[in-house]
């Protein structure tokens, strides 16, 4: 796959997406072997991937939240580490510290990386961990780097942090602060699976035997298919209603519609419009375009905003959701 202006050459444009497309689905295919009736929720946890961000993964207890990055886990050739968050876990058990070593009859202070140093990292139940705790993970997803005694530690990419979080159980939780919810690519919402879907989770997990899920891509794919993302051309009118729908879930802008003035009290910033046109170009291709349009933007508006989007008193008292509002922004906008 070579990434280039996907304009320069017609035919080598067509090879280049259909190389990705091809990819894209192989990945799909063998996370679908294990994980049922999740479709879109893979598909978008697979374009964050290739887009380089991190994911929030929301859902009540055993819906498969764990199971799917796992999978995914085992469908990618990266190294693999998960983590359990608790209210006792400590920066350096994320980070790692420096251990005192003896060498050649010196003690040196030596580091010793911490489960972080890995390619994709399962933050279980992350909303367990203390804020001091969460708050060491900033740098991390971010800079894409640890820093410890004042030295710097670079992590081999590509990295990404796949997190959980329980919705409804609040006791010995604490919630992620603005700054770090901003990190996160996506928030995606697990839902229950209907009847015929759990007919099939059943007939695949409690037999004789497991779905055989095999590595399809590895790291250096990956980044190729980020870079090929980022080719893909969007029109100077889809790029204007892309900034005035994130402008407009602030309740300050001219576009703001009443439901956001009354219900928001904070907007989506700018990095939720670069969540939005990184997705919405990744989508455009794997939609067959090769060039960005409006129902792709609106297709990943919800994902990349629902958790930017900060609803003020009155809205968490009359059950808002976020989703609504920025559904309603997308067709006014129009």
């Amino acid at each position: 796959m070579n990434p280039k202006d996907l304009l320069a050459d017609s035919a080598e444009a067509r090879r280049t997406v259909e190389a990705f497309v091809a990819t894209f689905q192989a990945i799909r295919d063998e996370v679908g072997k294990f994980i049922v009736g999740q479709d879109e929720i893979v598909e978008n946890v697979l374009i964050a991937v290739i887009a380089g961000g991190h994911v929030l993964l929301e859902g009540v207890p055993g819906l498969g939240k764990t199971a799917l990055v796992t999978t995914l886990a085992r469908a990618l050739d990266l190294q693999f580490g998960r983590v359990q968050f608790t209210p006792d876990l400590l920066p350096a058990d994320l980070l790692g510290t420096g251990v005192l070593m003896e060498v050649d009859g010196r003690r040196v202070l030596e580091f010793q990386p911490g489960p972080v140093f890995v390619n994709i990292l399962l933050a279980d139940e992350i909303n367990r961990a203390t804020p001091k705790t969460q708050s060491a993970l900033l740098e991390v997803m971010q800079e894409k780097t640890v820093t410890v005694a004042r030295r710097q530690h670079r992590l081999d990419l590509p990295f990404f942090v796949l997190a959980t979080q329980n919705p409804i159980e609040m006791d010995g939780t604490y919630s992620l602060p603005e700054a770090q919810l901003d990190r996160f690519f996506f928030k995606l919402t697990v839902t229950l699976p209907d009847h015929g879907q759990f007919a099939e989770i059943l007939r695949r997990t409690c037999g004789t035997t497991l779905p055989d899920v095999r590595p399809v891509a590895d790291g250096a794919t990956l980044l190729q298919m980020g870079e090929v993302v980022r080719q893909v051309p969007i029109d100077a009118s889809v790029q204007d209603y892309l900034i005035r729908l994130v402008r407009a879930t602030h309740p300050g802008s001219d576009d703001s519609g009443e439901g956001v003035r009354r219900y928001v009290r904070y907007g989506a910033s700018p990095r939720a419009a670069q969540a939005i046109l990184t997705a919405a170009r990744a989508r455009a291709l794997l939609q067959g375009r090769y060039h960005v349009a409006r129902q792709d933007v609106q297709a990943v508006a919800a994902p990349a905003m629902r958790h930017r989007v900060i609803l003020s008193f009155e809205g968490e008292a009359e059950g808002i959701r976020t989703d609504d509002l920025i559904g309603d922004l997308c067709r006014t906008l129009e």
